[in-house]
């Protein structure tokens, strides 16, 4: 055939419309991401976010944690309200609604007052080691992050000898933005949502942006600074079964596993308008088992590095769960092992509901259905097969 190509585009009159064409004359084109992605952008959203104080954090805490010699200690945990993440601007991974928590006009005195606050709320980090800086996208990206915060915040924490996590994409981690970041903060751990290490899963799945080469070329990058690796991975993403996730997840460990200094893996927590989000609305997707997460920490307890496992709303409808009954204790057996990394926080822990998981393992092993097997944990069964 000659001539040009032809270009294929999703069109609606009113963006806000579901409705959609072959481009038209006359007819404003739309992306189809912003057709079947959850609504972040809508007037709406939009307002909602702006009405947040920029000089606000969105949340301080202090919890257990270990450093990588053993001893325990305490970290601070400061999510900042940024900007937002450079891929969301751009299309967004299907899981991700850090969106909601971000505001578009965030300057740099904005960011060095949640500082601040951050450190008025926390009696200047009283007691802590490790400081985990979260941006909601990547701590060193300046067209999310001002570099002037950025060089304030590696000074200041290398100067008072904390130990600081930041979080990055793959892509992200380019040679000189890791020498200028070692340069101010020595041996900075940085953490990079790798979420899966397979590219189908990243891209079909999970959406992510980047594949495996370029995590591993970052991975090389932070060696060759004498930074940390943190790795973290996903269970269960969208459009994958249960057992589906505990055979991956396993093999995704003890592959990243040699080559991180910590791998943490986060169970799928569903949240506000995501892909995942809508999914779970029409119970299309379910969050992993608590029991899933006993298991493969068990299969994986030998792997080289440290195991991270903090199920965000364990114990919810909307994060890792079980039965509800046993569901409190199962949540803190996990939370205590990735602190003491010790299989014996899981000794006596027991459920009736554990035979049930077992048996949704199984059939999903078994029966060719993509999406799984399982059915609503805390319905009754009659209830669970009608139709939603």
């Amino acid at each position: 055939m000659g001539g040009e190509p032809h270009e294929m585009r999703i069109v609606t009159k009113d963006p806000t419309s579901c409705s959609a064409g072959i481009i038209s004359s006359g007819s404003k084109a739309v992306k189809i991401h912003h057709l079947i992605k959850a609504p972040e952008n809508n007037p709406g959203s939009i307002r909602k976010r702006e009405s947040w104080d920029a000089n606000e954090l969105a949340t301080v805490f202090q919890s257990p944690e270990r450093l990588p010699d053993g001893t325990f200690c305490e970290a601070t945990t400061v999510i900042f309200r940024t900007r937002g993440c450079v891929w969301w601007w751009n299309s967004g991974c299907t899981f991700c609604g850090y969106f909601n928590d971000v505001r578009d006009d965030v300057t740099v005195d904005n960011l060095m007052a949640q500082w601040q606050a951050a450190k008025d709320q926390t009696n200047n980090f009283e007691g802590s080691e490790v400081i985990k800086v979260y941006t909601s996208g990547t701590f060193f990206e300046d067209r999310e992050n001002p570099p002037e915060w950025q060089e304030h915040i590696l000074r200041e924490t290398h100067e008072r000898g904390l130990r600081l996590i930041v979080e990055a994409r793959a892509e992200m981690c380019t040679p000189e933005k890791m020498a200028w970041v070692a340069e101010r903060h020595p041996g900075c751990v940085i953490a990079i949502g790798l979420e899966a290490y397979d590219d189908e899963v990243l891209k079909f799945h999970c959406n992510k942006g980047f594949s495996i080469k370029q995590w591993n070329r970052a991975v090389e990058v932070l060696r060759e600074n004498k930074l940390e690796v943190k790795t973290y991975l996903l269970f269960k993403p969208p459009f994958m079964s249960e057992s589906d996730s505990l055979t991956h997840c396993i093999e995704w460990i003890r592959k990243v596993g040699p080559l991180s200094d910590e791998v943490s893996v986060n169970p799928m927590n569903i949240q506000r308008n995501t892909i995942v989000d809508r999914l779970f609305r029409h119970r299309e997707y379910r969050p992993p088992w608590l029991w899933s997460l006993v298991e493969m920490i068990r299969l994986v307890h030998d792997v080289p590095g440290r195991l991270i496992v903090h199920p965000t709303a364990a114990g919810r409808i909307r994060g890792a769960h079980n039965c509800g009954k046993c569901d409190k204790h199962v949540a803190a057996a996990i939370e205590r092992y990735s602190v003491s990394a010790d299989l014996r926080e899981f000794d006596g822990i027991t459920c009736d509901c554990e035979k049930i998981w077992a048996s949704e393992i199984e059939l999903d092993s078994s029966i060719p259905v993509p999406l799984g097997i399982g059915i609503d944990r805390r319905l009754p069964p009659e209830d669970s097969l009608m139709s939603p």
